[in-house]
């Protein structure tokens, strides 16, 4: 015989999840118990940020990853952060304590009156196991379910008093042996027709979302880029956290708007839009128009039956992103058709002070090397960044899908923790990094020498910015004077400096991405939006 807590991390070495992120209070202790030397605890000192560790840490490394919370009231604290994991199809399997059985219907103190319908709508699966032998083949079930397409967060309650129970040995043998692949090859047939359409399109486009990276497919999509010649976009901004075919490619012709009409506008004259890896199209603003532009059709391929089933236009190949676009590649034919001119070389502008956002990221953009990534959650500065560094190596960028504020500074230390021999530059807004300002604890505790880079410009630009496009006036806590970043990092344990120009920001960064450590730069920019 064994017992659950023995079973229960059997398991969690079977897939590889000996990375747990938590915040431990008094009903998870008897898990943590006897704490096993080949697993490693990460701390957040808040459950968002333990949660938007995790989520940085799934992305990158391409695992599930463990996450542990402390029953309703720690839930309660992460849930935001579940709405953005589960955005970013991020594969997590959530765990949290639960009172002693005899307690739970009297509902004691700490007690979650109602765990399994807590987390919903945010999980594909939340449950609390009927007795405590079952927890190991919940905790199996919650890990095949996070990481089958569409990948995402699950929930396991655990009363505390389950972990020294025994489990019949082939019982837990049978819940820490069982795999689940979850692949799915597309249709030949629709292959084919898709293959059929493109050749005979007079200009059609690939839209390259971010599960083409997920899902291992940049080489694919370059090379159906390049063998019909077609031009491509990123799918809206706010709608995926990663990128989907190098920005730096002579194809690459920018980010798609991030509304429907202009959508529509932008596209105008394609014939065939060929929508890879992403929900087609995750818009905001409501700016109505046109959902193609006149005599164009759309096709998407997506793992996620629910992006293929909501969208409001086109047909959908439910199927492995990187799999069909390789089926795809080796069916079509070759084009000679011109995808025409390329983007034209990013520039910094005119010298200002304060500096603009654009001038900043192209001060970034001279010190970034070529191995790092980015982690980025600085509204308005987004496309200003994408414009100027033209990343184009795979899994190098990191977004918040689901647009909720604290994601970035948490998840920047859960991809350093992930690509450890990789340089993370979190770019980030004063605003933002006080959603998860006890991230940089964990950074240092961890020692993930992750580079922050925090653009400071008084207020929340971007709700300036949608104030103008939904036409309010005078709307309060826009403004954010006052805030000493810098001063906060410090107090953590982050060595951090402040500049003013660009030349200053260039060596600033240069110097903090060498240095080894978590470094902060904090630099005044100028207020608005920056799009090049």
């Amino acid at each position: 015989m064994t017992t659950v807590r023995e079973a229960s991390f059997e398991l969690f070495r079977a897939h590889g999840m000996t990375t747990m992120f938590g915040n431990p209070g008094s009903t998870e202790l008897p898990m943590l118990a006897g704490w096993p030397d080949d697993f490693s605890y990460v701390l957040g000192l808040q459950e968002a940020v333990v949660v938007g560790m995790a989520d940085g840490f799934a992305q990158a490394s391409g695992r599930p990853t463990l996450v542990n919370l402390h029953t309703a009231p720690g839930v309660g604290n992460a849930m935001g952060a579940i709405f953005n994991a589960q955005a970013n199809h991020s594969p997590l399997v959530i765990t949290a304590g639960q009172q002693v059985r005899p307690a739970i219907t009297m509902q004691a103190n700490l007690t979650n009156r109602d765990a399994t319908r807590m987390t919903h709508p945010l999980v594909k699966w939340s449950y609390e196991p009927p007795r405590a032998e079952d927890v190991p083949h919940a905790l199996a079930r919650a890990t095949h379910l996070a990481t089958l397409p569409p990948k995402g967060p699950t929930f396991v309650s655990v009363p505390m008093d389950d972990w020294e129970i025994e489990v019949a040995d082939d019982y837990a043998r049978a819940a820490v042996e069982r795999r689940v692949v979850g692949r799915a090859v597309a249709d030949p047939a629709a292959i084919a027709a898709l293959a059929r359409r493109l050749e005979a399109a007079s200009n059609p486009v690939l839209i390259a979302g971010p599960d083409v990276d997920a899902s291992g497919g940049w080489d694919a999509a370059v090379a159906l880029a390049e063998r019909q010649r077609l031009a491509v976009f990123a799918i809206p901004a706010p709608g995926g956290g990663r990128l989907g075919f190098p920005e730096g490619h002579p194809n690459f012709r920018g980010v798609l708007p991030p509304a429907i009409g202009p959508v529509s506008e932008t596209l105008a004259g394609r014939d065939l839009v060929l929508v890879a890896g992403a929900s087609v199209f995750s818009y905001y603003p409501y700016i109505p128009g046109p959902l193609l532009p006149e005599n164009a059709t759309l096709v998407a391929i997506t793992s996620d039956p629910d992006e293929a089933a909501r969208a409001p236009m086109g047909e959908a190949i439910v199927a492995d992103v990187k799999l069909s676009l390789e089926a795809l590649v080796d069916e079509v034919a070759e084009s000679d058709r011109d995808p025409g001119d390329s983007l034209p070389e990013p520039v910094a502008g005119p010298e200002e002070q304060p500096i603009t956002g654009t001038a900043a990221m192209h001060a970034l953009a001279g010190a970034f090397p070529d191995d790092g990534i980015v982690v980025l959650e600085a509204p308005s500065a987004t496309l200003a960044l994408r414009n100027q560094l033209r990343i184009s190596r795979p899994g190098s960028y990191y977004f918040c899908a689901g647009g909720g504020l604290g994601y970035g500074l948490a998840a920047a230390v859960g991809v350093q923790l992930a690509e450890p021999d990789r340089p993370v530059v979190c770019v980030v807004g004063e605003g933002s990094v006080q959603y998860a300002v006890t991230a940089f604890w964990s950074a240092v505790a961890n020692e993930a020498p992750v580079t922050f880079l925090v653009l400071r410009n008084d207020e929340y630009a971007i709700l300036k910015w949608f104030s103008e496009i939904e036409g309010v006036s005078g709307a309060p806590g826009l403004d954010l004077p006052g805030l000493d970043t810098a001063a906060i990092a410090t107090g953590y344990g982050v060595g951090s400096v402040r500049v003013g120009t660009a030349d200053e920001l260039r060596e600033a960064l240069a110097g903090a991405i060498a240095a080894g450590r978590p470094e902060l730069v904090e630099v005044g920019v100028a207020p608005g939006m920056w799009l090049f």
